[in-house]
């Protein structure tokens, strides 16, 4: 079943009980088959006493049975939205709860590598699957590795309200004056994906550049909701005619059939990247390599492309193709991680301010 935050639950103990003689005989295949001087890591050395709890912001119901089908280890979703699981990973660092970390957000990773929760250094095996744009995300310490990376924000517009021709095109395009009072954002104190989005601006204008860019779509009656799917309901009500929204939620109000059309801006898109770390209080190291090795394998990322709207990202893993219906070269802009870690507090305060004046 399904994790939620605030409940794990797991395979009863009968369960690794009734594996336990499988695990045997597989631990006794591998020995028969390896010369005294390979060094390997059996079943044993690695047999789980408790699951490998996982938090993670998607693809739940996906991942349990695939990676425990493959593996045979037993593992625990805690499920939640990226603003839950930062949440309860913050108030958790003196007595974590769990084993590996997988969600959207490169600046949150870039913190908590730096305040030291993380394992480093994990070579994983399958980082020989990273592609180029998977090697171009890894950290210079491995300590966390990343999954693949969608867009934080593009551009979607009403197509009964908007023609083509006048939709935007740019990001500089929503402080037009046509587009006064109908267009909306996601808050980045708020939803995860959010902060991603706007600390590209900030990185790339600067700090300065930054806050008067969003001045001037504040000035231009742009309206600051706190999560993307308020920004759908909007659209759909006919609040909003214009938005920089999620591109998972962007091509699930095109597979509905709802009257708005895509837009990937001239310049690129900013990007969230998904990443995967191991506590390093974990018990389960093994396990956890294990884990983000599956996740690292292309047989892997090709399910989890085909698996809804959640697939629409550009996978770090070789020869995994992205959904047929989104832009073939969907460019992402990913903002610098510890930058983006550095600028965190200030770039939330300043949108803070702006909601309440």
């Amino acid at each position: 079943m399904k994790k939620s935050l605030f409940a794990l639950t797991g395979f009863t103990a009968l369960f690794l009980a009734a594996c336990s003689s499988g695990d045997e005989s597989k631990t006794n295949e591998a020995t028969a088959n390896t010369t005294p001087t390979e060094e390997i890591t059996t079943i044993e050395e690695v047999q789980q006493t408790e699951p490998l709890v996982v938090y993670l912001n998607d693809f739940d119901e996906l991942i349990e049975p695939l990676f425990e089908e493959e593996t045979g280890y037993d593992i625990e979703l805690v499920a939640g939205n990226g603003a839950e699981i930062q949440s309860r990973i913050e108030s958790e660092k003196g007595n974590p709860n769990w084993d590996v970390v997988w969600m959207d957000g490169q600046a949150s990773f870039s913190r908590w590598d730096q305040e030291g929760i993380f394992l480093k250094d994990l070579a994983l095996e399958n980082e020989a699957n990273l592609n180029d744009f998977g090697i171009s995300l890894l950290p210079e310490d491995k300590a966390y590795y990343p999954t693949g990376a969608h867009a934080a924000g593009i551009l979607v517009y009403n197509i009964n309200e908007i023609s083509a021709e006048d939709a935007p095109k740019t990001w500089a395009d929503l402080a037009d004056p046509k587009f006064k009072d109908i267009v909306g954002m996601a808050d980045p104190s708020i939803a995860a994906p959010a902060f991603p989005f706007v600390s590209w601006f900030f990185e790339d204008l600067g700090m300065d550049g930054g806050k008067e860019y969003f001045a001037s779509l504040f000035n231009n009656g742009a309206k600051v909701y706190p999560k993307n799917p308020n920004i759908v309901e909007a659209l759909l009500a006919g609040d909003l005619k214009v938005a920089a929204l999620q591109e998972s939620n962007a091509y699930k109000m095109k597979q509905d059939g709802e009257p708005i059309e895509i837009v990937w801006p001239e310049e690129g898109a900013p990007a969230s990247v998904r990443y995967a770390a191991i506590s390093k209080d974990t018990d389960q190291a093994e396990v956890a390599k294990a884990f983000i090795n599956f996740l690292l394998e292309k047989e892997t990322q090709d399910e989890m492309v085909a698996a809804g709207v959640e697939g629409y990202y550009t996978s770090s893993v070789k020869d995994v193709a992205s959904p047929k219906e989104r832009d073939a070269n969907a460019p992402l802009l990913v903002a610098d991680p510890e930058l983006a870690a550095e600028n965190e507090a200030e770039i939330k305060s300043w949108f803070a301010d702006q909601s309440v004046q």
